[in-house]
């Protein structure tokens, strides 16, 4: 995909991944349309990005009236999309009980139904675009489903079916689709698990490191993108030997539980 001069459009680009890709994508000379709950972080995305052409557009992708004022806004502005970043998303760490109905819903409103409402309804303004590409920011556990992270490990699987479903459905209209698996990355969000990184060893990337590898998949025309490292031998065991992985990861979650009931018996 020819990245400069092109519209992109990126949720969730108030915070985190979504405002590194924003300032990314604006050193690449693209276009933004900066896409959040909340002006104010919008704002300060704007700022850091400096882009020639930016706009900024408050409102929330899984609310339907919503997504339909962000389209008919595009429509009437540049009247068209290159690049759809499906970013934003919400993460609940903890065991499945932990999880109240509200988590549950929010986590798939927000990580599945949004981006694949999002990516019908703006549809129209991608065919517009030559070489139009959907980038869907999933997760590495989407690939390999970690214990306290059920619920947000099923919604970014489902993130990564609909990728592979997409690209194949897309193909004949000229436009991509990218999946992109990071692993844990030093946002805001991040700080919800912290608890988890140090006995899980999780290794936290700078999210600038992230959207740079991302929008240069992007450049590639790239099916997906996954960090280098162990991660991709993980997700080979995974799909060859998931017994390997479940050994692993159950005394990983044992030693977590048993860690916590001994902090509460000191405390209690």
């Amino acid at each position: 995909m020819q990245l400069e001069n092109a519209v992109a459009l990126i949720t969730g680009a108030g915070s985190g991944i979504g405002r590194a890709l924003a300032v990314q994508a604006a050193a690449r000379g693209m276009r933004l349309v900066l896409v959040g709950r909340r002006a104010e972080p919008l704002a300060h995305t704007r700022a850091l990005a400096a882009a020639a052409a930016c706009d900024v557009f408050a409102g929330d992708i899984t609310s339907a009236p919503d997504r339909e004022r962000l389209a008919r806004h595009l429509a009437a502005g540049p009247g068209h999309v290159g690049l759809l970043v499906n970013n934003a998303g919400v993460v609940h760490a903890g065991a499945l009980e932990s999880c109240s109905d509200e988590d549950l819903q929010r986590m798939v409103a927000t990580n599945v139904v949004a981006p694949m409402a999002l990516t019908r309804v703006l549809l129209p303004l991608l065919r517009k675009a030559p070489g139009a590409r959907v980038l869907n920011v999933g997760s590495m556990f989407g690939d390999i489903a970690f214990p306290h992270f059920a619920a947000y490990s099923a919604t970014k699987f489902a993130l990564r079916g609909f990728s592979d479903a997409l690209r194949r459905e897309l193909t004949r209209h000229g436009i991509g689709v990218t999946y992109a698996a990071p692993r844990a990355v030093r946002t805001p969000a991040a700080q919800g698990f912290a608890h988890l990184a140090g006995p899980m060893k999780m290794r936290l990337d700078a999210p600038e490191d992230v959207a740079r590898a991302m929008l240069d998949a992007v450049a590639r025309d790239a099916r997906s993108v996954y960090p280098r490292g162990p991660e991709r031998v993980f997700v080979l065991l995974q799909r060859l030997l998931p017994a390997v992985i479940d050994r692993h990861l159950c005394r990983i979650a044992t030693a977590i539980v048993e860690a916590q009931e001994q902090v509460e018996a000191g405390t209690g």
